[in-house]
Formats: C-alpha cells, sequence, structure tokens
C-alpha cells in the first residue's frame, strides 16, 4: 500500500467569503480533530484529497497530514463535493491513534456468477453494499470481497456467514442481508390476436375541444335546460 503524504496549513479565516478565497488559490477548507485533542482549521490540496479517494482504500486509507513539518496519521471523515461538477469542496480529517481501535464502513465487492442466476434463471440482488466494522487502523481492510457462486434461487447470503479476519470485526447486524438471488419480475403478456376480437369494444366519448372562450362564455349555451312542461303542451296546442 502506498504511502501518501498530504500537505496541509492552518487557516485563520471561516466563512463563505473566506472559503471562496481559499478556494481561488486552489485549495479547500477543512478540519483536523481527533478524540480529545484540539480542533484546528486547516486548508489542502482538492487534488491531494482526490488522490487518496481514488486509491485502492477510498476514504478509509490512513495517511499523514503535514502540518508545518508536523506530520499527524489521519483518515479522512467526512468531505463534501459540489453536486453539479463532483469538485471537493470541504475535508474533514480525524487523528488517529494507531493503538486505538476505530469504527469505519468499508465497501463491499461481490465476485463469481451464481448458480441461481446461472442454471435457474434468477436475478443477482445487491443489497448492502457497506459493512461497519471495528479495527486498529493499520488493519483497515481496503474492501470486503464476497464470493456468490454458491448462491442458488431464493437464497440469501447475510452477514452472519461473513468470515474476516481476526483483527476486524463486523458491527454490522448478523441478520443483515448482503445479496440474494430473486425471481425475476414476469413482464405482463401482450394479448392475443384471438383475445382481443372476443373484447367487447367500448365507445369512445366523443370529446369536444373547446377554447377558453368557449369554456367560460359559452357554457350555458351548451348545457340548456329542458323546457318546462306547461310550455311544451302549449307549443302542440298551437
Amino acid at each position: 500500500m502506498p504511502e501518501f503524504v498530504v500537505p496541509a496549513e492552518s487557516r485563520a479565516e471561516s466563512g463563505k467569503n473566506a472559503n471562496r478565497r481559499l478556494r481561488g488559490k486552489g485549495l479547500i477548507p477543512g478540519i483536523l480533530y481527533g478524540a480529545k485533542k484540539e480542533t484546528i482549521a486547516v486548508a489542502v490540496s482538492p487534488k491531494e484529497i482526490g488522490t487518496i479517494l481514488k486509491s485502492a482504500s477510498g476514504e478509509n486509507t490512513l495517511f499523514d497530514l503535514d502540518l508545518g513539518g508536523q506530520r499527524r496519521k489521519v483518515i479522512l471523515k467526512e468531505f463534501q463535493r459540489e453536486p453539479l461538477k463532483g469538485q471537493l469542496l470541504h475535508a474533514d480529517f480525524y487523528e488517529v491513534a494507531l493503538d486505538k481501535v476505530l469504527e469505519v464502513k468499508v465497501h463491499v465487492e461481490l465476485t463469481g456468477l451464481p448458480v441461481g442466476v446461472k442454471a435457474q434463471g434468477g436475478v443477482l440482488d445487491f443489497v448492502t453494499r457497506e459493512l461497519v466494522v471495528e479495527c486498529l487502523p493499520a488493519d483497515i481492510p481496503e474492501k470486503i470481497v464476497l464470493d456468490v457462486s454458491h448462491l442458488e434461487l431464493g437464497k440469501h447470503l447475510r452477514v452472519s456467514e461473513i468470515k474476516l479476519s481476526d483483527k476486524v470485526r463486523v458491527l454490522t447486524g448478523p441478520d443483515v442481508v448482503v445479496a440474494h438471488v430473486i425471481v425475476p419480475r414476469a413482464e405482463e403478456a401482450a394479448p392475443t390476436p384471438e383475445a382481443a376480437a372476443v373484447a367487447p369494444e367500448v365507445a369512445e366519448p366523443e370529446v369536444i375541444k373547446k377554447g377558453k372562450a368557449v369554456a367560460e362564455g359559452e357554457a350555458a349555451a351548451v348545457e340548456e335546460k329542458p323546457e318546462k312542461p306547461e310550455k311544451a303542451e302549449k307549443k302542440e296546442k298551437k
């Protein structure tokens, strides 16, 4: 695993205007904190953080934050991106102690073609893509790779079946389903020509399109009231 060192500088200003000026210099704001340690406002290069995020361990990468010549062993705790272009806007760093366990989320990767897909016509449903684990900083796994080739139709792979190193403890509930093979949704069958011929034809109501003037000004003329019986009789006598 490559060793990453990210240069950082402390910053005194904060707020939207200060952050905008900082980004104009090619830096982004960040926060360095740790258990029982003072919080420090820092500025770092988004390119350096982007390189770490693209590495094998991603956001779980353990690296050094070089603050004025003093290196701090940290992990990227949180980060924010611009929603449209995906540019990094902010990063939080958590200073770790190498002899104390951490609680982190690790990505899950599935491998193998399930029997239920290959021979039984099922579909693999990837339900849980991250697991919460607890371990020492140096033992954080890059990812958790699970073989699902044995899964038959209707069968599940649960957290309780996952075997990891003795140095890593899974905190996600044992009954949580990671993946399973399900029956594909049946497409609605199109009606046959015979069925279409037998089906009774339903007359469609006549639709009269009207403009605004008709809807407002001529509605009364369209809906005429029937004549009263007395008037009708008089007309017949005449």
